[in-house]
Parts: structure tokens; sequence; C-alpha cells
């Protein structure tokens, strides 16, 4: 137990913005909710919809079932792809599978597929930097796997083995650290003059904003919680960036229940903040939590405002649209 509070000490928390849902990942949890009203449960959704364990429980409760692989899926059920992406051997397998598909890709990573069968139909060696295994790398490789090839680090830039005489770009996962893409890129450039540069960043708008926010914060945090799941790149990316910007220390949690008494020891300053596919209930407990211990002085710190709103996928809108046509009481 932390020692009780004398008052003497100002506590305070300053609360991170943006935080919480980007675009892509609210598409996502609305499409499989749409989902579910429209053609009831079950819904069958391949891999988690988002990187996070509340949400994932959540849609669970209300009738969706989470598989790894289509061979999971019941003949022409339905099935949703999550926001990470798939291979196009997926897509293949399904139609094959006569399932019913709804694709709720984050329409930026469908850019980073775009931009991976266009250099490599113009011949170019691709380098992706990414973590191996994350299932949007494993989407976003299955669009040109024979022109691609993974870099996981600044380290590993050292080890890759490219055609000199080709010419190369770089494309890399959307929730990477900003900082260290960016120190991998230079690192391959030091080897490859010749390397190009995707016309726009692939990082996302979203991890990009969050990641400023708690660079923001990070120097006047004793403690900095960030609240996300630990398959989140995002999130655990969070807590490095927070450490590296000069909070004295950063945890992880996944909710309220993960938080320790003794992680406020000698703290008068707590950052908070969470990753790009957690819902603003998961923050509200772990605000209430740290009141109950004498931070309740909330000071949010605004970086960057957020308006960005995706359609959902066109083949849910089609059939949304139909449903309402046919409702007793339309009129065409």
């Amino acid at each position: 137990m932390t020692a009780p509070y004398d008052g003497r000490v100002p506590r305070k928390v300053l609360l991170a913005a943006p935080r919480g849902y980007c675009a892509g990942v609210d598409r996502a949890v609305v499409t499989v909710e749409k989902a579910l009203d429209l053609y009831g449960p079950p819904v069958y959704v391949r891999k988690q919809i988002v990187h996070n364990k509340y949400v994932v429980h959540r849609l669970e409760e209300r009738g969706v079932i989470f598989v790894e692989e289509l061979d999971e899926v019941p003949e022409g059920a339905t099935v949703v792809f999550s926001a990470h992406g798939v291979a196009p051997t997926v897509h293949a397998e399904a139609a094959e599978r006569r399932l019913k598909t709804i694709d709720a890709t984050c329409p930026l990573v469908t850019k980073v597929h775009a931009e991976a069968r266009r250099f490599s139909a113009e011949g170019m060696q691709i380098l992706l930097i990414g973590h191996e295994g994350h299932e949007e790398v494993v989407g976003t490789m299955g669009e040109a796997p024979d022109s691609m090839t993974l870099v996981e680090s600044p380290e590993d830039a050292d080890d890759v083995a490219i055609d000199p005489e080709l010419p190369v770009i770089w494309l890399s996962q959307t929730t990477l650290s900003v900082d260290e893409t960016l120190q991998t890129v230079d690192r391959l450039r030091e080897r490859f003059p010749q390397l190009q540069s995707p016309p726009s960043d692939d990082i996302c708008y979203a991890t990009q904003n969050r990641q400023a926010a708690v660079k923001q914060i990070a120097p006047q945090c004793d403690l900095l919680i960030v609240v996300g799941s630990g398959n989140s790149s995002n999130s655990v990316r969070l807590v490095e960036v927070g450490l590296e910007a000069g909070a004295r220390s950063s945890y992880r949690i996944d909710g309220v229940g993960e938080l320790q008494e003794a992680w406020l020891e000698g703290v008068e300053t707590i950052g908070l903040t969470s990753g790009a596919s957690v819902p603003e209930v998961l923050v509200d407990g772990v605000l209430q939590w740290l009141a109950e211990r004498d931070f309740a002085d909330v000071e949010e710190v605004t970086t960057a405002e957020e308006t960005l709103v995706f359609a959902l996928p066109p083949e849910l809108r089609r059939d949304m649209k139909a449903a309402t046509a046919a409702a007793p009481g339309a009129t065409s």
C-alpha cells in the first residue's frame, strides 16, 4: 500500500488527447455490430476485429464467433475480415467456400496494400518495415510476396539482402513508432542510397497523433499509464514513446483491474492515454480509480483534433439499404 496522502504535494492527471478509438477501429467495430443487427447471430470474424480484449469479449457476448482461419466457418456463413486486413489468398479461400464476406480492413491499411501491388507491378523491390507475425504485416506481404522483404528494426537493416541493380522502395506497418521507423529508414538508406519513399507516410494519422500527445505530456510525468491490450502494436509503442520522451515510468494495462497501488509511490503527476483500439469506458475506469486515490485533478492536454470518419464497407451498406427498402411501410 502507498502511504496515506497528506495533501502537501499536488496530485494531478494529464489526460492525453487524442486517445482511444481511431476512425478505422470505430468503422470495424460498428461493422460487426451492424452485421449482428442485420443478419442476426452468429456472425463470424476472422482474427480479432481489433486488438482489444474488452471489445472482443463484448462482441462475443452479442453472438460473434472469432476464428483463426476460414476453415472454422461453416460454408455459406457470414464472415467479417478484421481491421488489420488479409492477404489475397484469404479472399480466394472465402470465395471457394462460398462465404458471405464483409471486409472491415482499415482504409489506411488498404492504401498500403494498393501501394504494394503497384510497386511490385512496376518491378520494384519493397522493404516492409513492421513486426513479423502481426496480422497487418501478414496481409500486406501477401499482396506481393515475391517482391517484399520484411525489416523489423534498425538493426535488421544491416542484414537486408536485395538486388542492388533493381529499384527499391520502403513501406511500413501503419501502427509503428514514428521515430523508430525513421531510424530504420535512415539505416536502410545508408546501405541503399537509391531507396525511395512512398508518396505519403504509411504510419496512420491516429498512431502519429497519439504518439505526439504522449511526447507532449511525458516529460512532466512520474508515471505514464497506457490503456491497451498486449497484442495492440500501437498501444505497446505508446509505452516506449513515453519512456523515450521522459516519463519516469510507464505501464500498459488492459483495464483498471491491472493497476497497482505500488506504482503510485512518490508519484505527483500521472499521464494517461489509450491505444487506438480502446473504448473510452476503460479510460473512465482508470480515472475513477485514480480519483479514489487523490488523483482527482485531471487536465486534458490536446495536441490535435481528429474529425476523420470512414464509411462502412460497401457490401454492408448495400444490404442495410436493401433491408430498409424491404421493411414494412418503406416507400420507394
